[in-house]
């Protein structure tokens, strides 16, 4: 049995399998999951689970690079945008119009977590990054700008 870490294995194994940029979609209960999208439900009632939880299982296991939410975020849940600038210190954070997130941005992710969360907005996309002390540490290694200051 795993000792730690997310337990559920469709959660987990898509986990393993996110490469650099790619998008993956964090959203609540009543997101509208395109139905050609990868979708893993872990939705079992109001809340269950928060969006929260899962953001911090899932942030706990990926490095995350960039950040983007509606941006109706900031000025409409200022409480959970300034817990995703806690929490993903160092990502990069954009925005884009609520109904591409619904709709283009939910078509590009990787895949699509619904949560239970009934959190206005809570719709997090995360694009992932890569370890950049360990993957461009080694000796006689340049390092590309843009990661220059993580290393």
């Amino acid at each position: 049995m795993k000792r730690s870490g997310i337990l559920n294995a469709e959660l987990s194994a898509t986990l393993a399998i996110l490469g650099h940029t790619d998008l993956l979609l964090v959203v609540d209960a009543g997101f509208p999951v395109p139905r050609d999208a990868h979708r893993i439900d872990l939705a079992l009632a109001e809340n269950l689970p928060d969006l929260r939880t899962v953001l911090n299982l899932i942030a706990d296991e990926l490095v995350v690079e960039g950040v983007v939410r509606a941006d109706d975020v900031p000025s409409h849940n200022p409480r959970l945008d300034s817990w995703l600038h806690e929490r993903f210190t160092g990502a990069e954070f954009t925005t884009r119009p609520h109904a591409e997130v619904l709709g283009d941005l939910a078509r590009e992710a990787k895949a699509v977590v619904r949560t239970g969360a009934f959190e206005p907005w809570g719709n997090i996309g995360l694009y992932c990054g890569v370890d950049a002390p360990r993957w461009f540490g080694g000796e006689g290694v340049v390092v590309p700008e843009q990661y220059a200051s993580k290393v």
